[in-house]
């Protein structure tokens, strides 16, 4: 294992490559081109904010600082299994001409949606600043750490609906449908505390709900997050990674028949 692991960090420039390919391909020929990297989230957020606030009524002081704050790292763990489900499927003829560690092509879907996390941050402080929300530096110190924490989660589940999918073609479609259910399992669109005390520990099983909490925490709420939430985000963001590498390395050696 340690061998492999030490073999995938050997191709960081086949990643480096791969992610820029995909930053520059993802919009080639719209008008608009990269700008649709804060659009989408931004069209999206209008949204349910108008739904969650003016249609439901949500009483939550500057809603629509609540749901950018959550949505944007949504978005990222949305984004990357949508499209890291099909990462292997979709290169098969790469897949049968080159060696590489098959492991570099959901990991470079995922890092590629990261950086795309991290542009959209800039809304995210530009719309804390302007709201009048603003920043604890205190808090925000624990930013990265939950960023890190997040990306070895997505990382995990990606590796897992990846290698599944190249099997089981109808995964692509199955982990749409979850994600659509998903969101609403996961306090983005309201705060925690209105889930009713009998289930919401069904909840918190959700390592979503610890991660999302948690940029809460730090960037609406602007209190340090809860030490016990980012524990149990980073104990079950390693297993998750460790499952999906097991997981992949598993179906790993015949892709290119199923290909």
């Amino acid at each position: 294992m340690t061998e492999h692991i030490r073999e995938i960090f050997q191709y960081n420039d086949m990643v480096k490559s791969m992610v820029r390919r995909d930053l520059r391909g993802k919009y080639k020929g719209s008008v608009l081109g990269f700008l649709w990297t804060f659009i989408n989230p931004i069209c999206q957020i209008i949204i349910y904010t108008v739904v969650f606030s003016v249609i439901i009524n949500n009483d939550l002081d500057r809603f629509y600082v609540y749901i950018i704050v959550g949505m944007i790292p949504w978005l990222f763990f949305d984004m990357s299994l949508r499209i890291g489900s099909g990462s292997i499927r979709y290169q098969g003829e790469m897949i049968k001409k080159i060696y590489f560690p098959r492991e570099v092509l959901p990991l470079s879907c995922v890092t590629a949606n990261f950086i795309n996390m991290l542009l959209c941050f800039l809304i995210v402080f530009a719309v804390l600043f302007i709201s009048g929300v603003g920043v604890s530096l205190k808090a925000v110190f624990f930013l990265p750490l939950v960023m890190m924490i997040q990306y070895v989660l997505v990382l995990g589940f990606t590796l897992i609906v990846a290698a599944v999918t190249v099997y089981f073609k109808d995964m692509e479609h199955i982990v749409t449908v979850i994600l659509m259910a998903w969101i609403y399992l996961t306090p983005i669109l309201y705060p925690l505390e209105r889930v009713p005390d009998r289930i919401r520990w069904i909840f918190m099983l959700n390592p979503m709900t610890a991660v999302i909490e948690s940029y809460h925490h730090i960037l609406y709420w602007k209190s340090v997050p809860q030490i016990k939430l980012i524990a149990y985000a980073a104990v079950v963001s390693l297993v998750v990674l460790a499952a999906g590498e097991l997981v992949f390395k598993k179906l790993d050696d015949n892709f290119a028949e199923e290909l």
